[in-house]
């Protein structure tokens, strides 16, 4: 078993909350901003389907790296 650590990122974007997991989460190059990479799909549940988690799954389809700012969201280790 791999103990990699994955981060849950929880922000607010255009009135909606969003719970993204992702194996990075750095300051990175953009001031005021968080860069969310390697995101994790499936984890929390391997038997169920989540239907938040699909809707996820699709709207970032393709995403390496995106960034949030830092003051609309709060980082879980």
């Amino acid at each position: 078993m791999s103990k990699e650590t994955i981060y849950r990122v929880s922000f607010v974007s255009q009135g909606e909350v969003y719970e993204i997991y992702a194996r990075n989460v750095s300051q990175g190059g953009l001031f005021g901003f968080i860069e969310i990479e390697g995101l994790v799909f499936g984890e929390r549940s391997k038997l169920l389907i989540d239907s938040s988690e699909e809707r996820l799954k699709t709207e970032f389809e393709g995403v390496r790296r995106t960034y949030v700012p830092l003051h609309l969201s709060l980082i879980h280790i």
